[in-house]
């Protein structure tokens, strides 16, 4: 039986599929620590008084918590997403 060169083996999609969930968790990851520094900058620049706001509050735990979580879950979304976006689907099958 003949296979097309593009098909691959269940144990090559396997892996495919292991390499394409390290690449998304690590890109992920990426984007979730630029947020979170984004948000640390945020507060060390006291942009807003929200660094001022966050130290005299008396749970400032909370509020810190508000802040970055939303960023990070923004910054990993958006740099996972332009990270699929640049993948290079065609060269990886001109290899094969």
């Amino acid at each position: 039986m003949h296979r097309p060169s593009d098909e691959q083996t269940p144990e090559e999609a396997r892996q495919d599929h292991w390499q394409m969930l390290g690449f998304l968790a690590f890109h992920a990851g990426m984007g979730a620590g630029l947020g979170l520094f984004v948000a640390a900058s945020i507060v060390w620049l006291d942009l807003g008084g929200a660094g001022s706001l966050l130290t005299r509050s008396s749970n400032p735990v909370l509020p810190a918590f508000m802040m970055a979580l939303p960023l990070a879950l923004t910054f990993a979304a958006a740099v996972t997403a332009s990270a699929v976006m640049l993948m290079p689907y065609r060269k990886k099958k001109q290899r094969g």
